[in-house]
């Protein structure tokens, strides 16, 4: 007995509607074969870029407080200040995160050569100031080659010999060597979120003139990481430092390491040039 016009039809459809959904099934197992290609050939490329002879070394510390620690190790005078709006790790430039922000602007200084990092000369959130507060700001001054913490409001008050050769980086005091007094000053400049267990990162230097930028995988109060670094960074030989912008914010690239945050953007990092 002949099959009727519609059970032949409905086989036709059946198989035509298996036939589409095998060609779906292929067009996406092809897509899926690209984009890995193309994330292995980029992380590859990545890897390649920052792999480039750079004047840092990287090491990584546990504490004995608990708290592990990433850090780079260099001068001052191999890093800048750069305006990146991304997140570090997708930067593509060996560094950390730097000062505190909102939305597009940097609330904290951010100045190199005397010019800020995020726009134009007294524009709000360029980076010419420490908005709201006088903050702990980490200063190299180029012409003699010499690092120093100042607690200043606007970028003019910064004290250097040479204002077309220096650096400054606003954060928050860390007090190094002051530990009865580190608390009431770190309250002064309006630290935020002391007591919460966040994610932080700093900058901090040693008698000899080390800079170590230093990014925790750890989360931890703003003490806790403090004594992280006293105990596990610069054997004993630091001298001061500042607290950076924390928690999603406290990012890190180098060849060797890679930590996101909680992956979202920040305005500006310290990055390793040279």
């Amino acid at each position: 007995m002949e099959s009727k016009p519609t059970e032949r039809m409905s086989r036709k459809r059946i198989l035509t509607i298996i036939g589409i959904m095998v060609g779906i099934v292929a067009a996406l197992s092809i897509m899926l074969y690209l984009m890995v290609i193309s994330l292995t050939n980029r992380s590859t490329s990545n890897q390649m870029g920052l792999e480039n002879a750079l004047h840092y070394s990287y090491f990584s510390e546990k504490a004995p407080n608990g708290m592990k620690l990433h850090v780079l190790k260099t001068k001052p005078a191999y890093v800048t200040l750069e305006a990146i709006h991304n997140n570090v790790t997708l930067s593509e430039k060996v560094g950390i995160n730097g000062g505190f922000f909102y939305n597009d602007q940097l609330l904290s200084i951010g100045v190199v050569n005397s010019l800020p990092v995020n726009g134009e000369i007294g524009a709000y959130g360029a980076g010419s100031e420490n908005v709201k507060y006088a903050r702990g700001t980490l200063v190299w001054d180029g012409a003699a080659d010499a690092l120093s913490v100042q607690v200043v409001s606007l970028a003019s008050q910064v004290k250097v010999k040479d204002h077309t050769r220096f650096w400054a980086q606003g954060g928050i005091s860390m007090s190094l060597g002051h530990d009865e007094q580190w608390i009431d000053q770190a309250t002064a400049e309006n630290a935020p979120f002391p007591t919460d267990d966040r994610l932080r990162s700093a900058a901090a230097y040693d008698h000899n003139g080390v800079l170590y930028l230093i990014v925790s995988e750890t989360k931890g109060t703003l003490a806790a990481f403090r004594e992280a670094i006293v105990e596990a960074i610069g054997d004993g030989q630091l001298v001061d430092g500042v607290f950076l912008d924390g928690d999603g914010s406290s990012q890190l690239l180098s060849k060797e390491a890679s930590i996101p945050g909680d992956n979202r953007p920040v305005v500006q990092m310290m990055r390793i040039v040279k």
